[in-house]
């Protein structure tokens, strides 16, 4: 496998999954000592700083063989204390989130479910200097073809284009597998492209900026880009992350076997010696300067539903040379380890604890939920009214702070009904009349006990 095939790898993001929490940019620490509101971040102060302390470990190599634990009732802002970790080791840093109950409803085995979990949070970030044509369209000739096997299709075979920088022009000929892609990323006249000869692949990046000048349309929502200088064909350094799980991909669609290829036998395990390859040549791509390995975090929530097995193979990799940063949580006391008799704290293993260090988050205060729906309020771009903010506090404080904010996009649709840009408290009342909370629904169930149905 060489450096072409890895640059070949289209670098994938996955909607974050975790909306509620879009707001947190870090863990809002001056030093080592945590403000009492920033980066999105609110009160916990010891948390996050004892979280900071664990990131300066994990970025001077010296958490090697650990991993943490948040531990604290719900709704105490222990997911939000993870991906405030991943932000601040940095944007590159993969962040893998996974429910333990994920773990027993995939189609693989769980040891196999583990390990690619544990790879896709391994990044390996690689420099690349490569040859590249950079310049304006100033000329594109696409010459087509009939298809060989329809004749009244027509395919494009070839292209002739011209390309210019601020000190030079070049007309280059290309031919069907760069025509094909003028095509489908429909290149124009007036573009800023790059040709990538050795990756055979053409990046567009936009409209140049001198063509949006000449144009006579006053908005555009294109980004105008400017005029590259020096000349057309330069050497640029490439640098993007990829993940160990998506190069074993990549080398196991490499070695394909027959039968999956007529019978369309679908692989979802991936072949040991095929990880054994991959890691060879990534240690290999370390060694010559060319990549860097980019640890980052699985974060592993519901911890408690986990059984011994799982943890016993955990435990394991936080010993191996690729390891990620494990952040496990859980809002477990004493309870049974799974698939066990035997009751610990936070239903975990000792040996498994011992190796942890364990971080306590604790219930929020009357001000700090005031302040988090503030936050989360001018986040969603909704406004409330003091009175709407004071009624949501205290629904916070009386029920909890996730029911409060579920609260706020309900509110807003009620206020936009009745032609308001406010929510008002009124607004508020009605939908905590419509959505109850954990409390009122137990009493509800409790009144008509006897009319639902028991199995």
């Amino acid at each position: 496998m060489e450096i072409r095939e890895i640059a070949e790898i289209k670098e994938l993001r996955e909607f974050e999954r975790i909306a509620a929490h879009s707001h947190i940019k870090g863990l809002g620490l001056k030093g080592l000592k945590a403000e009492f509101i920033a980066d999105g971040f609110v009160g916990q102060e010891e948390a996050r700083e004892a979280a900071g302390i664990i990131v300066k470990l994990i970025k001077e190599g010296k958490f090697a063989g650990k991993g943490i634990l948040i531990a604290g009732p719900p709704g105490s802002g222990k997911t939000a204390l993870a991906i405030g970790i991943a932000k601040e080791l940095g944007k590159d840093v993969p962040f893998v989130h996974l429910a333990a109950s994920e773990i027993y409803s995939a189609e693989v085995k769980k040891t196999e479910f583990l390990t690619q979990t544990l790879r896709k949070a391994i990044g390996v970030r690689i420099r690349e200097v490569r040859k590249v044509y950079e310049g304006e369209v100033t000329e594109l000739d696409i010459k087509h073809k009939p298809h060989p096997y329809n004749p009244y299709y027509q395919i494009p075979y070839s292209a002739t284009i011209k390309l210019e920088t601020s000190e030079d022009s070049k007309k280059l000929s290309v031919d069907q597998t760069f025509a094909i892609q003028l095509v489908q990323q429909g290149v124009e006249i007036g573009d800023i492209i790059a040709i990538d000869v050795d990756g055979g692949r053409i990046v567009k990046y936009g409209k140049s900026e001198r063509v949006i000048k000449k144009s006579e349309e006053e908005l555009t929502a294109e980004k105008p880009i400017p005029l590259p200088k020096g000349k057309v064909l330069k050497e640029k350094e490439f640098v993007y992350v990829v993940t160990l799980h998506q190069l074993d991909l990549a080398r196991a669609k490499s070695s394909i076997d027959i039968a999956s290829i007529f019978f369309g036998a679908e692989r979802k395990e991936i072949d040991s010696e095929i990880r054994k390859e991959v890691d060879e040549i990534v240690k290999e791509l370390i060694k010559e300067g060319k990549a860097e390995l980019v640890p980052g975090v699985v974060f592993i929530d519901e911890c408690s539903l986990l059984d011994i097995e799982t943890f016993a193979f955990l435990n394991r990799a936080m010993e191996q040379e690729l390891s990620p940063i494990f952040i496990f949580a859980t809002n477990r006391g004493i309870a049974p380890i799974r698939g066990t008799d035997y009751k610990s704290p936070h239903a975990m293993p000792i040996d498994l604890l011992d190796r942890l260090l364990i971080i306590n988050t604790r219930p929020y205060t009357e001000r700090e939920i005031r302040e988090i729906i503030k936050i989360k309020a001018k986040n969603d771009k909704i406004e409330l009214s003091d009175e709407a903010l004071e009624y949501l506090t205290q629904l916070g404080v009386k029920n909890s702070l996730r029911y409060a904010m579920q609260l706020l996009h309900p509110a807003d649709i009620v206020a936009k009904e009745e032609n308001s840009k406010i929510i008002e408290k009124k607004h508020v009342e009605r939908v905590e009349k419509l959505f109850v909370d954990t409390k009122k629904s137990v009493e509800y169930v409790k009144q008509f006990e006897k009319q639902f149905l028991e199995y």
